[in-house]
């Protein structure tokens, strides 16, 4: 995927570890360009500082300069100098700390840690240097504590390698291993691949966006385009920058590592799809009805509901009449989504969701016997479904259901077929969203058809959203990565 040079300011800074044809000196790579313009080179600077000006700091300037992927980046060692650490979650650092600190340690009022690549011994602090890591990519770090009455974070500070003891040049060389994954190790034979394709998924998700089999084809048909599609999961997050694309087949949300995942590939200029912007767009239902009635678009009748304003809820039933539905905004897959028949049954539904969320989507219930799903990618209608309700239930997903979640039936039909009243309004949903692939959700009642939502992360499933274009689907998505990622090393727009 990518060739791999280490740069350490002197030759003796590497004394400790087997000779390399990966690793220059500082002089060397800032005389003679490395690497050829059809080959990714990353590159690992381990000088001794990265202060302004200095040795390291032309190095990282010079590799970004040349198209290199480098750690740290010019960006990261100005951040750093700033010690900001905005964005860390160490909420419950007192407790994680209370755990790492031996017996004895309450009179311990600062010390410090060492962080390889996001990587530190102390189980207690591995999420705090994953996320230190994950804010400033380096590949040594000291994270350093203070204590006043509670324990705060004093400083984040790069550390050059001729500093590390014998124990610590061991803890360095494991986790630049596992980050590498090629300095020691044999690269296997493999085919050369025009652009590189991560996509991300979750082995253990059990309602993913694609099964295995649909996973799996993806991978295929991005081959058979000169693209190698791997995936990846959460724990990737650090290898990122080295594709040339994002492709995001989990669940997403705003407040999980998807949005992380899309909002690191846009700023790295990836080719991304969920771009940021369509997950905020799409995942939010009182975001996207707004911008649906701003659009003038026929939706269900829907009110928005307050936690504290109870006499708009007490008003519902007049306004919408029953059956009532009540969402709670960014559910997924038929989840936090109930349908209420009666008063009693409205004020319980709206108590046990307004302990999750301060606004509840209302809207009046539209019986169908199906919906419709349009995919759309790029502006254009890519395949057409008609999901039908689960047996003896009003969702297309029964979670209620004994065992696993129960789904109703499916007809995937070319996009041809498919109403044209359906279609326009298809296209008109995703029009102020972007271009990216979507879903749009739309249940037609006699002569009149409403958006039920937009999916900035559609199913597809083998053997239900490929039932009839087959391999071409997935070859349709990957060729429009495809045609993305030649535009960007064009340096074109798409």
């Amino acid at each position: 995927m990518s060739r791999l040079v280490i740069v350490v300011e002197k030759a003796s800074d590497w004394g400790s570890y087997y000779p390399s044809d990966n690793v220059v000196t500082a002089q060397e790579y800032l005389k003679e360009p490395i690497g050829s313009d059809d080959e990714r080179t990353q590159v690992i600077n381990l000088c001794r500082s990265y202060k302004y000006l200095g040795t390291g700091y032309y190095v990282s300037l010079l590799a970004e300069a040349r198209g290199h992927k480098v750690i740290p980046s010019v960006r990261t060692i100005n951040d750093l100098r700033r010690r900001s650490v905005y964005g860390l979650d160490i909420d419950d650092l007192n407790q994680k700390l209370s755990k790492f600190l031996p017996d004895g340690g309450r009179d311990t009022t600062d010390f410090g840690v060492l962080v390889y690549f996001g990587q530190t011994a102390s189980e207690s602090l591995e999420d705090i240097a994953r996320q230190v890591f994950e804010l400033f990519p380096c590949p040594i770090l000291r994270i350093e504590f203070e204590r006043e009455r509670v324990w705060q974070i004093a400083a984040i500070k790069p550390t050059g390698l001729h500093t590390l003891s014998d124990p610590q040049e061991d803890a360095f060389a494991q986790a630049l291993d596992k980050f590498s994954k090629k300095l020691w190790r044999k690269p296997r034979a493999r085919k050369k691949f025009r652009f590189d394709l991560a996509m991300l998924a979750d082995p253990g998700d059990p309602m993913p966006p694609s099964n295995k089999r649909a996973l799996k084809a993806f991978v295929e048909a991005g081959a058979e385009l000169g693209i190698e599609v791997d995936t990846i999961t959460k724990n990737d997050y650090t290898k990122l920058a080295e594709y040339d694309g994002l492709f995001i087949r989990e669940t997403t949300a705003l407040d999980n590592h998807t949005y992380r995942f899309a909002n690191k590939a846009e700023k790295e200029d990836m080719v991304v799809i969920d771009d940021p912007s369509s997950i905020l767009k799409c995942t939010n239902k009182i975001y996207l009805h707004d911008l649906l009635r701003s659009r003038k678009l026929p939706t269900p009748r829907t009110e928005i509901l307050y936690r504290d304003e109870p006499k708009k809820l007490a008003e519902l039933p007049d306004v919408l009449g029953f059956p009532i539905v009540l969402k709670i905004p960014d559910g997924s897959f038929s989840r936090g989504i109930v349908k209420v028949e009666n008063v009693e049954r409205l004020k319980e539904a709206a108590d046990d969701l307004f302990q999750h969320t301060a606004l509840v989507l209302a809207q009046e219930f539209m019986f169908t016997e199906f919906d419709w799903r349009i995919g759309i990618l790029n502006r254009e209608p890519l395949y057409a479904c008609k999901y039908f309700m689960s047996r003896g239930h009003w969702q297309i997903y029964n979670h209620g259901a004994k065992g696993t979640a129960k789904s109703g039936g499916f007809e995937t039909m070319p996009v041809r077929a498919v109403p044209a009243e359906v279609l326009k309004l298809a296209l008109k949903a995703t029009a102020p969203i972007g271009d990216g692939l979507y879903g749009v959700d739309i249940k037609q009642a006699g002569e009149r058809t409403a958006v039920i939502e937009v999916n900035d992360n559609p199913s597809i499933d083998a053997g239900v959203e490929d039932a009839y274009l087959g391999e071409d689907l997935y070859r349709r998505i990957m060729d429009e990565f495809l045609r993305r990622m030649e535009r960007k090393r064009l340096g074109l727009r798409s």
